[in-house]
């Protein structure tokens, strides 16, 4: 999986993970994105750093170096919302 890819899906995951800490599904999915990163992209550390009106900031400690990578924040925040929005899921 590319890194930005792999990085787009940990932070949809996290936001639900975070907002659903009941969701086990969430949880061991978000695992896998951190294994995933770790093992393929040598990431030893990521977080959202910050989030403001239209992008999340994003910090990711990768082969010794630290950088900020930034995602459109509605794009982020749509996996939420579509569990959000299905009555199925609450």
């Amino acid at each position: 999986m590319r890194f930005e890819d792999a990085v787009f899906n940990w932070l949809q995951i996290q936001m639900v993970a975070q907002a659903r800490p009941d969701d086990r599904a969430a949880a061991d999915t978000l695992d896998f994105f951190r294994q995933l990163l770790k093992e393929d992209h040598e990431v030893s550390e990521i977080r959202v750093e910050r989030v403001d009106d239209s992008m999340i900031h994003i910090r990711i400690e990768q082969g010794g170096r630290s950088k900020l990578q930034m995602i459109d924040r509605s794009a982020g925040e749509q996996l939420l919302a579509d569990i959000n929005s299905n009555p199925k899921y609450n």
